[in-house]
């Protein structure tokens, strides 16, 4: 949800880059970008609030557009809850199911020194010592994700950036808590870099494809605005869909408990 920009900006040191405010009642993260000229406000996944402004964002506009988005904030909030996560947790014991790009796949105990998990004629492999203590097999599997995630994704994103038009950032792997993906900008114009969340890699490429290009857009719009929309429905005509499965399976993946 957006207002227009109708006032000149006054600027306000409680609207800095990650700062926490209280406005209308609600606990909001602020963000800050230079590109942005409109407010928005986005209810991530687990129920906070972020409040992205443009540079020398007045207090007391930001204040009037989260009064103003109420009833959005409440629907979006209610929304959010009839489909809340319902993520499982993972033991590590034989037999039980991990996935990866999209398919499931059996874990398998060994008594065998080496690397602590690797997949082998379609099972995942983890070493029975790591396995036997909780954290240390959680730590495994995830590093796995991360190294395979990495893998996968080497030159995958080049066809999305030529395909939107943006330069090709550069990837890691890693957890950024309840997003599948974060796009950072360069510094001075420079090249930025893109993180994919491990977890993301449970799913099936045309979703973690979709990922890879909603990130990407936002190297040319900051905001999810009606623009940025269009522009990924020209890389992605039926990104709609893809959103709407990587939902419902988001609630599912493992997140390593």
């Amino acid at each position: 949800m957006h207002h227009p920009l109708t006032t000149p900006a006054v600027s306000d040191p409680s609207l800095s880059d990650g700062r926490l405010v209280t406005m209308d009642g609600h606990r909001l993260t602020v963000r800050v970008s230079a590109r942005r000229r409109r407010l928005g406000l986005t209810v991530e996944r687990d129920g906070s609030l972020t409040l992205r402004v443009p540079e020398g964002c007045a207090r007391e506009r930001a204040e009037t557009f989260v009064r103003d988005s109420r009833s959005w904030i409440a629907e979006k909030i209610e929304l959010q809850q009839a489909h809340r996560p319902l993520n499982p947790t993972r033991r590590f014991v034989e037999g039980e199911i991990f996935r990866y790009l999209g398919r499931d796949h059996r874990l398998t105990l060994v008594n065998a020194p080496g690397e602590p998990v690797r997949m082998l004629a379609g099972e995942l492999v983890l070493d029975a010592n790591v396995a036997g203590d909780l954290r240390a097999g959680r730590r495994a599997v995830r590093d796995w994700y991360r190294q395979a995630g990495q893998r996968w994704a080497a030159g995958r994103t080049q066809p999305w950036a030529d395909r939107l038009g943006v330069p090709e950032p550069h990837v890691e792997v890693g957890d950024v808590g309840r997003k599948w993906g974060v796009y950072r900008p360069g510094r001075d114009s420079g090249t930025g870099r893109m993180t994919l969340h491990w977890a993301v890699f449970q799913f099936p490429p045309p979703l973690i494809d979709y990922v890879i290009a909603h990130e990407l857009a936002h190297v040319r719009i900051a905001s999810h605005d009606r623009d940025y929309w269009r522009l990924l429905r020209r890389a992605i005509p039926e990104c709609a869909s893809r959103k709407a499965e990587l939902d419902e399976l988001g609630r599912r993946a493992w997140l390593g408990d």
